[in-house]
């Protein structure tokens, strides 16, 4: 008589039970035992920057899990092992006499490098491994790029060809209603400690991570760790996960019909909290606590049975919409590996010479982690964007509800990030996405990656040219202010007149308000309970102006990320010390040339703009995490910066959104 299967089932990024294919797989070997388990992988522990509002959410994840588990099979539970899989399973396999090892197939860069060694581990030990497709994401992004011939999915239209050539969506499949009893659970071999260093996190530990103690917790029991194991500060952020949570949250938005059916993203406000405007259901996406295959047709059925159809929205803008762009930074990654998370090797990443760039390791040609001070000026911008003190009170009240709460709706992620790059600080891109990968809930590398490219025009997009204004977006989705008034409760008392520019207020209103304006954000409140906030830390025209040369020079140099002339550094000779940037070290060797180079320039720019213009398609942005927004179109802010004239093409994109509607729903609650 054959022996029935003894199977581990490794949970990563799926987080749930109703829609799990590959839970489901591991069900139909009928095995003798089934142990549901997951790695506590040091990977994420200390090499990926995870602040303590996405600690506590996967945390969330974990217990909801587990407790659903047990529900089905008291003897069972989600069992967290403290150990990195790539040493515990082959001990595991011998302890409990392993057949089979069941996971869901992830295509992140370090998941693949991961996998493929648990792989050749596996058959070592005579374990068949049998690893599910469609998991986390509506196609297999493996797929998407063999159909979009070979290449990274760059656009929405080349993610809907391939989707096409794919077929339908795979229908969500139910929760199981029994699992199997887990084995004998015993652990006679030693754990294998980690090395704590380099900790990407230590900054945001109040002691050290004692999550390694024990390999089955500390009561020996699987539990799930707890902050205070982790030794981390305690979050912040009144978002939860888990799949109860996220079934709920979605229940409730597909209750409202009307508001699933005609979502638009671009018309969704950025200053709506208490509740926000959008779904927020991405971070529970990132986790698997919601599948979303389920979201994709539980909206594909209200929206087909919607009563108006003239009003229901369609892609890219709707709900469809969102998952796709999802899908499509997804297939860009699976097609380029770590390079998509950084422009050194990215072949389909402009090189732009920004302040504070990323240190590379020459053996790998991957970034270190760590950054080169180009320019005190640009370091001391970026700490002053990244908490929140940059002098413009919508720019520094997004910053604060990102770290406060780990999530900012996607336009304020467009101001934020077009601020810190092309439209202001111009300062590298990948230091934004490490602040995001650090305080978002929803952080996904693929798509935190492709944002960023995306906002600071150095691939998907590339009209420079538009940008946010840090004064005039703002006030106009929310002329008031309540939102700032929100995040940046010293200027809670200013009027209306002046609360997105205070420091224009006179003197004696700013004290009557309880609130000066001066310094940089670093002084103590004064005497008498007054407050300070700071002066903006730039002129935002005359910055807007500097990186827009900055960027139509990048864009005439034309290299790609990987190009040799950037491997070698030779790409300075490409640009005039003068330049914006870290560009000094060797001019152009002939000046006639440069002066021939630079009024063809300005032609070759005027031809691309006239292009732009005509409607060129360069797709659309997500909301961080996989929520994008619909097309651009032309207009805006028409101020004029100070000294002149603006430049034919420097308008802001303060006038592309729809204003908030002044009847019906202000937001969406969770």
């Amino acid at each position: 008589m054959v022996a029935k299967p003894r199977v581990i089932y490794w949970f990563r990024t799926d987080l749930r039970l109703h829609d799990s294919p590959a839970l489901q797989t591991a069900i139909d070997l009928k095995p003798e035992c089934l142990y549901p388990i997951w790695c506590w992988d040091p990977h994420y522990v200390y090499r990926a920057r995870v602040g303590p509002n996405r600690w506590q959410f996967l945390l969330d994840c974990q217990s909801d899990l587990s407790a659903s588990i047990t529900k089905l099979n008291s003897k069972s539970k989600l069992f967290v092992l403290r150990e990195a899989p790539q040493t515990l399973l082959p001990k595991l396999f011998k302890a409990w006499n392993i057949s089979h090892l069941v996971f869901e197939r992830d295509t992140d860069p370090y998941a693949k490098e991961r996998d493929a060694k648990v792989l050749e581990l596996a058959k070592e030990a005579g374990v068949e491994v049998v690893m599910t497709r469609h998991g986390r994401t509506l196609y297999d992004p493996d797929d998407l790029v063999k159909e979009n011939g070979g290449k990274p999915t760059m656009s929405m239209s080349q993610i809907q060809h391939a989707a096409e050539k794919l077929g339908d969506v795979p229908k969500p499949i139910p929760s199981p209603k029994s699992l199997p009893d887990p084995g004998d659970l015993t652990l006679e071999f030693n754990q294998t400690q980690p090395s704590p260093e380099p900790d990407f996190n230590k900054n945001q530990r109040s002691r050290k991570d004692d999550s390694y103690a024990y390999l089955s917790g500390p009561s020996k029991d699987f539990a799930v760790p707890t902050m205070s194991e982790l030794g981390l500060k305690p979050a912040t952020s009144s978002h939860r996960g888990g799949e109860t949570v996220a079934l709920a949250a979605l229940d409730k938005i597909i209750e409202d019909e009307d508001y699933t059916a005609t979502f638009s993203k671009p018309s969704t406000a950025p200053t709506a909290f208490s509740p926000q405007s959008t779904t927020l259901l991405s971070p529970h996406h990132h986790f698997g606590s919601l599948s979303v295959r389920l979201f994709y047709w539980r909206v594909q059925e209200v929206i087909s049975k919607s009563k108006n159809q003239s009003k229901a929205t369609t892609i890219p803008t709707n709900l469809i919409g969102q998952l796709l762009f999802r899908d499509m930074y997804f297939g860009a990654q699976a097609a380029l590996g770590y390079q998509f998370a950084q422009t050194y090797g990215n072949s389909h990443a402009r090189f732009i010479p920004w302040h504070l760039p990323s240190k590379v390791e020459p053996s790998t040609g991957l970034v270190t982690g760590s950054y080169t001070v180009d320019s005190p000026e640009a370091e001391t911008w970026f700490q002053r964007w990244k908490f929140g003190r940059t002098g413009f009170p919508w720019i520094d009240a997004l910053m604060r509800q990102l770290r406060q709460e780990g999530w900012i709706h996607h336009l304020g992620r467009h101001a934020v990030a077009c601020f810190l790059t092309r439209g202001g600080c111009y300062i590298d891109w990948e230091r934004g996405a490490e602040v995001f990968e650090e305080w978002l809930i929803d952080h996904e590398t693929s798509c935190n990656s492709g944002n960023w490219q995306w906002l600071s025009c150095t691939a998907f997009y590339a009209q420079f040219y538009r940008c946010y204004s840090p004064v005039a977006f703002g006030k106009k989705w929310d002329s008031e202010g309540k939102f700032v008034r929100r995040y940046v409760p010293e200027l809670e008392k200013y009027s209306d007149k002046y609360i997105y520019e205070p420091h224009k207020a006179p003197i004696a209103d700013q004290k009557k308000w309880g609130c000066v304006i001066k310094g940089d954000g670093s002084e103590k409140a004064e005497g008498g309970g007054m407050k300070t906030y700071p002066k903006p830390m730039l002129d935002f025209n005359e910055r807007r102006s500097v990186c827009i040369e900055g960027l139509k020079n990048a864009y005439h140099v034309g290299l790609k990320g990987n190009d040799e002339k950037v491997k070698d550094g030779t790409w300075r000779k490409m640009f005039d010390d003068a330049a914006e940037g870290p560009t000094e070290g060797t001019k152009a060797e002939k000046e006639e040339e440069e002066d021939q180079m630079n009024g063809k320039r300005e032609e070759e720019m005027d031809e691309f703009e006239m292009s732009m213009d005509d409607g060129e398609e360069h797709g659309n942005e997500g909301e961080g995490e996989g929520e994008g927004d619909g097309g651009e179109t032309k207009g805006g802010d028409k101020a004029t910066p100070r000294g002149g004239k603006r430049k034919r093409g420097q308008g802001t994109l303060d006038g592309h959104f729809s204003s908030p509607r002044k009847k019906g729903k202000a937001g969406r609650s969770k």
